[in-house]
Parts: structure tokens; sequence; C-alpha cells
């Protein structure tokens, strides 16, 4: 839905399905340099872009590249989507727990997200790696958001979708991980997983 609008706004004409296609493993990709410290921001919003039309074989200009990659974070926030389960599990979780968020993702973008998607009232405290200055897995990011909910690794637990990033971040610390397998990523079998977000009542 947002690319659809932003292409439409800047007058890029192509099959939005063959983009989609392409563009997913590149994204993947650019996140993964982003988590290692590899590209910056500013390389992670124009590179994906600029990759995928060159794949495609359509020429677009620098200047709508870079006004493409403005306009999408900020028509991204107007289109949030949760996963099927998300508000039940939230609502058994919430009187139980505290919860909290430790994100990669873009500062500006994230809390938006979550007001929108009238989510963020679950959440005690969000730690964005921006904030750290390094990305998941890196310990720091990890530890500085014990710091700031005030509770030890030992009396917390991590749940993730990236096995990368989340899991095996959290893991390294010595933080116990559950790892939302809806990639279906072969694990290692000591890894506990869920394929659906209401299954985390079996562990919680």
């Amino acid at each position: 839905m947002t690319f659809d609008i932003i292409f439409k706004k800047n007058n890029v004409d192509l099959d939005l399905e063959r983009f989609s296609e392409i563009y997913k493993p590149i994204n993947l990709k650019y996140w993964k340099l982003y988590r290692d410290e590899k590209v910056s921001k500013s390389k992670l919003r124009y590179g994906r872009l600029k990759e995928t039309f060159d794949a495609l074989k359509i020429k677009v200009e620098d200047r709508v590249i870079n006004q493409l990659s403005i306009d999408y974070i900020n028509y991204l926030t107007e289109y949030n989507y949760v996963f099927e389960g998300t508000i039940e599990i939230l609502e058994y979780l919430k009187p139980k727990y505290k919860l909290h968020i430790i994100t990669n993702g873009f500062k500006e973008v994230q809390q938006t997200k979550l007001e929108k998607s009238n989510i963020a009232h679950y959440f005690s405290t969000v730690t964005s790696s921006e904030a750290v200055g390094v990305k998941k897995p890196n310990p720091k990011v990890f530890n500085h958001a014990l710091k700031i909910a005030n509770i030890t690794k030992e009396n917390g637990i991590m749940i993730g979708d990236n096995y990368e990033a989340d899991i095996l971040g959290a893991l390294n610390i010595g933080l116990d991980a559950i790892c939302y397998n809806y990639h279906n990523v072969i694990l290692e079998k000591e890894i506990k997983e869920i394929k659906h977000l209401l299954d985390l009542k079996k562990y919680l």
C-alpha cells in the first residue's frame, strides 16, 4: 500500500508485484548490513531502492529515489499491520508481566507505529538501538534495555522474530528467548519457538 502511494506520487510507473518480489530480499540484505554497522541509515534507505530499480532495469533519477525514501518513511506509519493474535496475546500478557520493546527500527517511525496500531499502552519502555548507538544483536542494546526496564536478565525473556538479532543476541548475554518463527527458519532444537503469537501461552 505504501509503495503504491509513493510511486504514484512521484510518477514512477512499474509492476508493483514484481517490484515487491525483488525488493524484499534486497531490503532484508540491507537491514542485515545496517545491524552489522556496515551501512548508515541513509544508505539503507537509498540503497535498497536503487538496487531494486537496477535489478528491474528501471531508470530512476537519484533525486527521485531520495524523495521516495523520504516519502516511504512519512507514509509508512499510515498503514499499520499487526499479526493475527496480537491484541489477544497482549491482553493475556499485560496483567502478568511488564512488557518492553527493543527495536532496530528507525526511532522516528517506531513510536508512531505503536500509537497508530493502538498498542503503545501495553509497553512500559521502548529501547531504540539508534539511541544506544549500536544495533541488535550487540549486547549493549540488550543491557541498556534491561537497565531502563529495571530488571535483571534472569527475570526477563526476549520474544523476537529475527533469529540473529533477537534470539542469538539475547541468548549471548544470558537472557532467555522465544523465537516467533513465522519465517520458518530452521532453528537448533534447543531454541524455544512458536509459529503463532497465541502459542506464547505454552511458555508464559
